[in-house]
């Protein structure tokens, strides 16, 4: 449970550009290293990527508000909506390089990986190419990585840092 949770809509189209405002905004904000830093896609007539902040204490929440509020950001409370994509996470710095499932779990925040077009969770010991960028989301209040077979029998990331537009050799 996530209780000190606020909505910041800065107007970002795209979850890049959402990735890089959370991690301005934790670094001004200067926020502690267990904060929960989300995305969440905002569909209707003005799509766009809303962030969520969740905040370890109230006092630190009415802060980040205030500041933010100044900053010229449009603030509310709670979250957008129940299945945010982490961007900031407990342990998101030490997953880098290659790694096993179970330092994945044990070093971070995700609860769980899964592996498209499988059934069942990979073994502990399957190794996971990083390419140093996680991106979990939650589902039911767990925070899951989904990941893809690669080559050789180790995982990665179902997201990709850099991914090709569609149709971008027409």
């Amino acid at each position: 449970m996530r209780p000190y949770v606020l909505t910041v809509d800065a107007g970002v189209r795209d979850l890049r550009a959402a990735d890089h405002l959370l991690h301005t905004l934790a670094a001004e904000l200067a926020l502690p290293e267990g904060v929960f830093g989300c995305t969440h896609l905002v569909r209707g007539e003005r799509p766009r990527v809303a962030l969520s902040l969740a905040l370890p204490s109230e006092p630190l929440l009415r802060t980040a508000q205030e500041r933010l509020t100044a900053g010229g950001h449009e603030v509310s409370p709670g979250a957008p909506d129940a299945v945010g994509r982490a961007v900031l996470y407990p342990g998101v710095s030490t997953l880098t390089g290659t790694l096993t499932i179970a330092e994945v779990l044990s070093r971070s925040a995700i609860d769980r990986v899964t592996v498209l077009g499988t059934p069942g969770h990979p073994s502990p010991d399957t190794l996971l190419m990083t390419a140093d960028h996680m991106r979990p989301t939650w589902q039911n209040t767990e925070l899951v990585l989904t990941a893809m077979p690669a080559v050789g029998g180790t995982l990665v990331p179902f997201e990709v840092p850099e991914p090709t537009p569609c149709c971008a050799d027409h």
